[in-house]
């Protein structure tokens, strides 16, 4: 009874603070004229249609955390289909009531205040007020509009990927997909421009709607959002939660889930615009051998299918005059680890070999005569491949289906805004303007819809420059586009990853060294690279004209890269754990320091430190000749650094020297951080032998951490039970720190017996003895280092405790 009643007196709360809402008033002319509760189609949910002089408002719950609002003008009907969300409504438990001058919507933890006169909705979360509509829906001659009112103080977060500071409250941002060259540290328009907004009071608002428009986060400054678009859907969802990790897992559950690429994603890959030939492939890859520098994967630019940048766009096969036998190439390639990536592009030139090939056979988009449309840009003139047309899917695939069958591991999808996407053109199912932000989207899903049908147990590896909401279910790996290689480049990349992490896109990373301009910087490159250490993907990139290839540096820079990469690979079980939460429960791998301490306003414009997992803390070095950084530590714990053991309190911050061989690094007390020894490719990699850090501190009573484990390339691996969950904690009692180990096995998951080094930091003084099932362990404590080592040989089948005796 007593939890009924608080609920009632939240609803109630929230219900009285959303009226005092209405000096933001609604559409004055806009009014009700009946209310109803009705199943939705599914019947999971008690939708509410709100009838208008104007039209109708439905509102449909998917979950007691998300609700969807759309507004149908009278003159128009409904239109279902979505894009973006791919969540059935779940059962919700549903009540409204009326008033006199209100009707009150519950729909689990969420309630919907509809004031009668003049008509407005307001959004509560658990009794908390979240937003407004203010005018709702209107029409003006050039757009139609979707307004709602903020809070004076919120930060507003979200919009796609863009270089605008984390709080991008202020900006007035294009809903355009579109390259931008060279940009350095501010970008208003990139390759991603998603309709999807976070606030700092923690909910989430999208706009259901794929047409062009404009996304103002209050440019005015008078606490209005507003939503604009050329046509289509008027239709938004409010996503709530406790934290901003249950935020954005509930955003990722209504639009998708990425699943987990193939494990070499997560290696060193070799690339540059271009490799020319398959000789000089060769000898990229002998170069790495003879450094032992570790790689997984190369990739070839657009040289693979002809001599010249221009005038061979859409050739889409080997060039035999520079590469003349690309299976043997691949095979050999295969044989040492290593995989095969191309670049593909949707544009066909009129000078392509496939050129007559595609008009022939119904690929290209169409002028309204129907005629293939055809215009000049950079690379020729040219046709686009319809990706909304059945008939060019299937010849677009079939072409990756050869290659594939050539040997072909990955696929690189470039130019995919389109770059170049004139407002005449028409596709299958709309015109360019209505379809422009979905072209990536639906790339992306024609190749992992193609591997589900045909390689129904491969993972694909899918490298793309645009997308849209709920691209990540695609398996999309996106990346930042063509950044100018300058320090002012690389101090954008952070936030860029950041934004598009909470928004479903985690594998956002950057072309690390810069990508544009021919600037031999030494000391930017070493530092990018230690940066990439800790973002999703690990992949130099860049114009030829200077080396983006570690190999290809002079003795020092390369020295730098060949530890970072290294250090890149011994982490691969952590950041592949981090890649399983983020397939489970939408969870990124870089998190704003806000995700820890969202009432802290200090923290809503941080940047240039972030969280890597649960775990670690980093701050990348992006200043040239930087020596000491002033890194906040995060409350609620202790942090050790990562390179030398000195133990941080939280909830402050402290002025850290900055080295040469690293960017600062720190490691959450309590942690659990599996690592691997040296190797020099994911498929030496066995979670068999494996180093478990275990940062002990004092304050910390009990911990847990994880390993996931599968054979790295089976789709679904974990619905199929073929993976393995490695559970540990700790426990301090009196002076006893106690290191338990469990393993989940799935069905199809042989157990194995297991060798694990286990390093406990934060040992201030040697310990009275080490015990194993209740026997003795030899160990190793290094003073100066304040760390113990000990060898557990961990049979399978059972759980494991190792008993640490402290001294003190």
């Amino acid at each position: 009874m007593r939890k009924k009643s608080i609920l009632k007196l939240n609803i109630m709360v929230a219900v009285a603070l959303s009226l005092a809402n209405t000096a933001h008033a609604q559409n004055a002319n806009r009014t009700i004229v009946s209310v109803k509760l009705q199943a939705n189609q599914l019947r999971q949910a008690n939708q509410l249609e709100i009838k208008t002089n104007d039209g109708r408002y439905v509102l449909k719950p998917y979950s007691d955390k998300i609700i969807e609002t759309s507004f149908i003008p009278a003159t128009e009907s409904f239109n279902p289909a979505s894009h973006a969300v791919v969540l059935q409504p779940s059962p919700v438990k549903t009540s409204f009531r009326e008033t006199a001058s209100s009707i009150q919507y519950v729909a689990g933890d969420i309630s919907v205040t509809i004031t009668r006169s003049p008509l407005q909705l307001a959004y509560a979360y658990k009794g908390k007020p979240l937003l407004s509509e203010k005018n709702g829906y209107s029409k003006t001659a050039d757009a139609e509009v979707l307004d709602f009112n903020l809070d004076a103080t919120e930060a507003l977060y979200g919009g796609g990927a863009r270089a605008l500071g984390m709080n991008r409250r202020g900006n007035r941002l294009p809903l355009y997909n579109k390259a931008h060259y060279g940009y350095e540290e501010r970008s208003e328009q990139m390759n991603f421009a998603m309709p999807l907004v976070f606030s700092s009071k923690m909910y989430g608002l999208h706009f259901d709607n794929a047409a062009i428009g404009q996304l103002d986060l209050d440019s005015k400054k008078n606490n209005v959002l507003a939503y604009e678009t050329i046509s289509g859907r008027k239709t938004y969802q409010v996503i709530a939660g406790d934290s901003w990790a249950d935020i954005v897992s509930n955003y990722t559950s209504l639009t998708g889930r990425q699943p987990l690429p193939p494990r070499w994603t997560f290696g060193n890959f070799a690339s540059r615009f271009g490799y020319h030939t398959e000789a000089e492939a060769r000898s990229i890859l002998d170069k790495f051998r003879a450094e032992k520098i570790p790689v997984d994967a190369i990739i070839f630019d657009l040289y693979w299918f002809g001599k010249d940048i221009k005038g061979t766009m859409g050739n889409l096969e080997f060039d035999r005059d520079s590469f003349p036998n690309p299976s043997g190439m691949m095979a050999d390639f295969a044989q040492q680890g290593i995989k095969t990536i191309l670049i593909t592009e949707p544009f066909v030139l009129t000078t392509s070999k496939k050129w007559q090939e595609a008009v022939d056979k119904n690929v290209l988009a169409t002028d309204k005569q129907g005629k293939p449309f055809t215009y000049d840009f950079y690379f020729g003139n040219t046709g686009l491949i319809d990706i909304f047309n059945p008939p060019a899917q299937d010849w677009f695939w079939a072409i990756y289906k050869d290659l594939k069958n050539q040997g072909v591991t990955g696929w690189w999808g470039d130019l995919g805004e389109p770059e170049v996407h004139p407002s005449a053109l028409q596709h299958k199912t709309g015109s360019a303007d209505e379809l422009h932000n979905i072209y990536g989207h639906n790339w992306a899903r024609l190749i992992a819809e193609g591997y589900h049908k045909e390689y129904p147990d491969e993972r694909p590896f899918i490298l793309m420059r645009s997308g849209y909401s709920g691209s990540q279910r695609y398996g999309m790996i996106p990346w930042s586009g063509d950044v100018n290689r300058s320090w002012g480049g690389l101090r954008s990349q952070p936030e860029i990853a950041l934004q598009m992490g909470m928004q479903g896109m985690a594998y956002m990373h950057s072309d690390l060294g810069g990508f544009a301009g021919a600037n031999l910087d030494d000391e930017l490159y070493a530092r990018w690279l230690q940066y990439g250490v800790f973002q999703p993907v690990f992949r130099p990139h860049a114009q030829e004209e200077v080396a983006s290839e570690p190999v290809l540096r002079e003795p020092r820079t390369r020295a730098l890269a060949k530890a970072a990469i290294e250090l890149r690979y011994r982490l691969l079980p952590y950041n592949y754990t981090l890649a399983f939460d983020n397939n489970q429960q939408g969870l990124p791998f870089m998190r704003p320091l806000f995700y820890a301490e969202p009432d802290k306003t200090f923290l809503q414009n941080v940047a240039d430190t972030y969280l890597w997992g649960d775990s670690f803390l980093v701050h990348p070095v992006m200043h040239a000749g930087q020596k000491e950084a002033v890194v906040y530590f995060p409350a609620q714990h202790h942090w050790f650094d990562f390179y030398t053991g000195q133990l941080y309190r939280g909830g402050t911050s402290q002025v850290v020297a900055v080295e040469a061989g690293h960017i600062p690094v720190f490691v959450r007390a309590g942690a659990f951080v599996p690592m691997t020894g040296p190797i020099q490719n994911t498929r030496d990699y066995s979670a068999s032998t494996l180093e478990l850090h275990y940062y002990h501190d004092a304050t910390v009573r009990r911990a847990s951490g994880k390993l996931y484990d599968d054979d790295g390339v089976t789709a679904q691996a974990y619905e199929k039970g073929a993976y393995s969950l490695l559970r540990f904690n700790s426990e301090v009692k009196g002076r006893q720190l106690d290191i338990g180990f469990s393993a989940q096995q799935g069905r199809l998951m042989p157990a194995s017996d297991r060798t694990i080094k286990l390093l406990v930091h934060g040992i201030r003084s040697k310990p009275a003895q080490v015990l194993s099932q209740k026997r003795s362990l030899p160990f190793v404590w290094d003073e100066q280092k304040q760390l113990l080592s000990v060898d557990v040989h961990w049979q399978k089948n059972t759980v494991h405790h190792v008993n640490v005796q402290l001294s003190h």
